[in-house]
């Protein structure tokens, strides 16, 4: 009988032969794969390693299931490492690290596939952290004392942070960040990140629908409010602050 963090291989090729209409519905009952809680988060002589999540990947739900996150985290961020891995391969990109190679390929069209790569790496890193089991609630001591003198107060602040996810059109991030000394909400498009802009990236929400489409479907609104009154992680913002 498989325990939990099993991978039954019999189900694995049973999958490979299913049609695509028929791949969801089986898919929620796959355990996720053991090897997405033991990956190492360092870069070693392949390259860049898909970093550790920094908690088990069902102690979201039920807000974001297991099962997003192994799509999310163990196909799509991990094809952006593997991508980029390739592209980097034999170049002077390979030594340098994640946000030098995101800083210098920005806004170079004969980068444009480096560059998406290596920010979405970055991005999706960021987010994990942006994520926390039961998180949500108020922050606390400077944070909050910033959030009221740059907002007015945290609802403002979520209602600003919720308006800002819910209007990006189409793929993308919603960042708090800080930026000459005061903290803001923005939005960025695809691969954008706040690294190429001089500002402070504190914490971050992906609205691309491979985030939440198989929890929330079309309900972006949903997962947004699922994000900042249960899984936003106040305590990753604050020492983004300090640092």
């Amino acid at each position: 009988m498989l325990r939990d963090n099993e991978f039954d291989p019999r189900r694995r090729q049973c999958l490979k032969g299913m049609a695509a209409g028929g791949l969801l519905m089986a898919i929620g009952a796959i355990p996720v794969p053991a090897s997405l809680a033991k990956t190492k988060s360092t870069k070693d002589a392949l390259g860049f390693a898909l970093p550790k999540l920094p908690y088990p990947v069902k102690s979201l739900a039920p807000h974001i299931s297991a099962k997003t996150l192994h799509f999310h985290y163990g196909k799509h961020h991990k094809g952006y490492l593997d991508k980029l891995n390739s592209a980097v391969s034999n170049t002077p990109y390979a030594s340098m690290s994640l946000e030098d190679i995101v800083r210098k390929t920005a806004n170079q069209p004969d980068k444009a596939g480096l560059f998406n790569n290596a920010a979405q790496s970055f991005n999706h890193a960021f987010y994990w952290k942006s994520l926390k089991p039961r998180g949500g609630g108020a922050p606390t001591g400077d944070l909050l004392e910033r959030i009221k003198s740059d907002f007015g107060s945290l609802s403002q602040l979520k209602q600003t942070f919720a308006e800002a996810a819910g209007s990006q059109f189409g793929s993308g991030w919603a960042w708090l960040i800080l930026e000459k000394g005061k903290l803001k909400v923005i939005r960025t498009s695809n691969a954008d990140t706040p690294l190429t802009h001089g500002q402070v990236p504190l914490l971050t929400l992906d609205v691309w629908e491979h985030a939440y489409y198989l929890d929330y479907q079309n309900r972006r609104a949903d997962y947004i409010g699922a994000f900042l009154d249960h899984l936003i992680n106040w305590e990753f913002a604050r020492l983004n602050m300090k640092s």
